[in-house]
């Protein structure tokens, strides 16, 4: 299997996932959707993205090209899913899109088995026209990071949980990785964000920016909730090296801080969760905009020459997840 190019390499597509189903967003699908749409106009055009929308549900379609209709560079699919998490439920694609991999799914440990959504690789890699390797052990995409020359970064938490993958160890998994995703190196971080129900999906909590360079949250403001998990992290990253060697540097990004839900409990609301395009990264902001600011200029030092473009998601959010967690890349090269 060839290495996974790490996200900033050049895409032939960018895969997003529609929210289509009234009965799961209720209050919140109408701000979700329209979450979702700034992100795709933001991603579509001259010297960006091809957008492919999968949109799940026949009931959404009309609404969906109607949004569209004479958008540059986008493109309304029509499939079935659960839900949106593309990032979890699509495949992972290889260099220049020649295979994909894809992966058992039990709905996050077997909290949300959906209809559908064990289909979504299939449909995909199908309306991509690439191959799909199959490969019999669970894995959701969001749980790992690439850098592109076969480091893979994940958590102890999400991927040797018993919910997934009983009985795994750490080599296994590493075994399992080299063998679908062409992992050199595996650096293992510990747990992720408070109450996320993905069991602490690294695309949470940190993420390469850069050959050696690993993006990880600060604490930002009084109470945030993560703060030991963050400097945890970040200490853990400053002693590893990537599989040619590298120390790893971390880039310090200032988190959301403390977001609650309507029930006042603490949300994994996540500046992580942002999407390297063409172009452009997409910031997800969560209300407080010094927070979403200082994000944004910190993303700025690692991709110069890419627009930072922060938008809400705190619609989607209600979803338990942001823009990387929708979303799938089509590597070019």
């Amino acid at each position: 299997m060839t290495v996974i190019p790490a996200e900033w390499t050049p895409h032939r597509a960018m895969w997003v996932g529609w929210p289509s189903h009234a009965e799961l967003w209720r209050e919140d699908l109408d701000a979700a959707q329209a979450e979702v749409e700034a992100l795709v106009r933001a991603l579509a055009g001259p010297g960006r993205e091809q957008v492919r929308l999968l949109v799940g549900h026949a009931d959404a379609l009309a609404d969906a090209r109607a949004r569209f209709d004479g958008v540059e560079g986008v493109e309304v699919v029509s499939g079935r899913f659960g839900d949106i998490w593309l990032r979890d439920t699509g495949p992972i694609f290889g260099k220049a899109s020649a295979r994909a991999a894809a992966f058992r799914f039990n709905g996050w440990g077997g909290k949300y088995d959906l209809p559908f959504d064990d289909t979504v690789a299939d449909q995909i890699a199908a309306h991509a026209d690439t191959p799909l390797d199959r490969h019999a052990f669970i894995l959701e995409g969001g749980a790992l990071d690439h850098d592109g020359a076969g480091t893979i970064l994940t958590t102890r938490q999400c991927l040797l949980n018993p919910n997934r993958n009983t009985g795994w160890t750490q080599d296994e998994a590493e075994t399992a990785l080299a063998a679908a995703l062409g992992a050199q190196k595996v650096l293992w971080l510990g747990d992720g964000l408070l109450n996320d129900h993905t069991d602490g999906h690294v695309d949470n909590l940190a993420r390469f920016v850069a050959p050696g360079v690993v993006a990880c949250p600060i604490a930002f403001g009084p109470n945030d909730p993560n703060a030991d998990v963050y400097d945890e992290t970040a200490r853990a990253l400053s002693a590893m090296t990537d599989a040619d060697g590298r120390p790893i540097r971390v880039l310090h990004i200032p988190s959301p801080g403390l977001i609650l839900d309507e029930d006042e409990r603490p949300v994994p609301a996540s500046h992580m969760n942002f999407l390297i395009a063409d172009g452009a990264v997409i910031v997800p902001t969560y209300g407080d905009a010094v927070a979403g600011r200082l994000a944004c200029e910190a993303l700025e030092t690692v991709f110069p020459d890419r627009e930072i473009i922060p938008l809400p998601s705190t619609a989607i959010l209600t979803g338990g997840g942001s823009f990387h967690c929708i979303s799938q890349q089509e590597p070019r090269g």
